[in-house]
């Protein structure tokens, strides 16, 4: 579960075995987690995260996207 980025309470993450899955980040916050698709950038999945959270979350996810993406296409292409 490799940690490519912390913001706040925010650690932004991927699970090493969903290579095969569009490019995506996971996002775990004190409450849950979450998931947001990174091409185009959207919610995928929510499991507890706060509404005000992820707003805050997707703001994030788009400052850092290049960063993620290239993050994502790294590891999974090893």
């Amino acid at each position: 579960m490799p940690t490519i980025l912390r913001i706040e309470s925010f650690r932004f993450h991927f699970y090493s075995d969903e290579g095969q899955e569009p490019a995506h980040i996971h996002v775990r916050t004190n409450d849950g987690e979450c998931k947001f698709w990174l091409e185009r950038i959207s919610l995928a999945d929510n499991r507890g995260v706060r509404p005000h959270d992820l707003r805050e979350i997707e703001r994030h996810v788009y400052n850092n996207q290049a960063l993620l993406l290239k993050a994502s296409y790294d590891y999974h292409s090893r």
